[in-house]
């Protein structure tokens, strides 16, 4: 897409910003790289080295990391974290400076996980340093309990996934003192990633080989710091990161563009209650798939991904695109389900969730992939 298409666009786009992953560099050094960019990639990567150093008291340098395309891992999680949303934040930057399009005059913007903290102080709300300083006080105990936590995808190939027998089990579970696990998101209506200490995935899985419903349940090698599950209330992540945000600046006005929410699936933040989402976004699940059907149910058209390789989200789009293009494949072609819900009298005498056959109209875009073909 050209520059002036995208910036004729906007009112119909959102920005999504991806949270931590295994992988977390991206194309980032040719970021650092490049002739024009690399002064402002710089500037962040500077200013995020210093805010970490200062908070967990090590040494950091993350141009040089970046410089030597040295991966984060587990034990530099916190690296990882200021490194992320310094490169989404020079991202932005540069999209504003070198070609005049704003974020602030897009329809709305989210992110999946740490992405959500970046979206709402990139939107306004906070100071994009000031609220990195809550994620890296809490890393370090963060990543800790990572080590005792395995993660699963847990997906059903035919009906959807019954979320409150799940969670159910999940507390049968949890009443044994031998572990804890939660939902950790729900990813689509069939598919949700679970977290859990110990053995306790290989008890929810071979108790839910007796349930009617038939569910399979994928275990990953990878290990990942256990937010949005119950395991942090076992560090007071969720209370310490209250007291964090009371003397944090800013909060009170309200983010533009508006922030559509993954603790709550909708655009929830006002000019007061940022503190409390943020509260909640530690140890309540990430409700993906209701922010992506608020993005087709609206006029957006255009979905701008930030971060270095984004992740879950271009794959849920994308996945969810294949599916709905797969189900009307020879029964009812793309011309007439686009006339269908851009109808608005049609649309309400449709069953609400007509707003997936949206989801082949999206295009997606990798924000470091469009800045580097420039």
């Amino acid at each position: 897409m050209e520059t002036n298409e995208l910036k004729s666009k906007l009112e119909s786009t959102a920005f999504a910003f991806r949270g931590y992953n295994i992988t977390n560099l991206g194309r980032s050094p040719e970021m650092l790289a490049h002739q024009a960019y690399g002064p402002v990639v710089r500037d962040c990567l500077e200013s995020a080295s210093l805010v970490c150093a200062d908070v967990t008291g090590k040494s950091v340098d993350l141009v040089g990391r970046v410089e030597r395309c040295e991966e984060t891992s587990l034990d530099t999680y916190a690296e990882a974290i200021a490194m992320i949303m310094a490169m989404q934040q020079a991202q932005i930057r540069i999209l504003a400076e070198q070609f005049e399009i704003e974020l602030k005059e897009a329809k709305f913007a989210l992110g999946y996980s740490l992405g959500e903290i970046t979206a709402l102080a990139l939107s306004g709300v906070l100071e994009l340093n000031d609220a990195m300083r809550v994620p890296l006080t809490l890393a370090e105990d963060c990543a800790a309990l990572a080590h005792d936590v395995s993660l699963g995808v847990l997906f059903s190939r035919g009906k959807s996934l019954p979320l409150d027998t799940i969670q159910k089990l999940c507390m049968e579970i949890n009443q044994s003192a031998n572990g804890v696990i939660g939902v950790s998101s729900i990813l689509s209506p069939n598919s949700i990633l679970l977290m859990g200490q110990g053995d306790t995935l290989d008890r929810f899985k071979a108790t839910a080989r007796q349930l009617p419903d038939r569910m399979t349940l994928r275990k990953n090698d990878h290990k990942f710091p256990p937010l949005h599950t119950p395991i942090v209330w076992q560090r007071n992540i969720c209370d310490r990161a209250a007291v964090l945000m009371q003397t944090l600046r800013g909060g009170l006005t309200a983010p533009q563009p508006n922030v559509l929410s993954l603790v709550t699936g909708k655009c929830s933040y006002t000019d007061v209650n940022a503190r409390q989402t943020l509260q909640d976004w530690t140890d309540h699940p990430q409700l993906l798939w209701d922010a992506v059907y608020e993005v087709l149910r609206s006029d957006v058209d255009t979905v701008i991904h930030v971060g270095p390789e984004p992740n879950i989200m271009p794959a849920t789009f994308t996945r969810l695109k294949d599916n709905v293009e797969a189900e009307t494949k020879g029964k009812i072609g793309m011309r007439a389900l686009t006339a269908v819900v851009d109808h608005p009298w049609i649309k309400r005498l449709l069953p609400e969730r007509t707003a997936l056959l949206r989801a082949p109209m999206i295009e997606q875009i990798i924000l470091e992939d469009w800045l580097l073909a420039q």
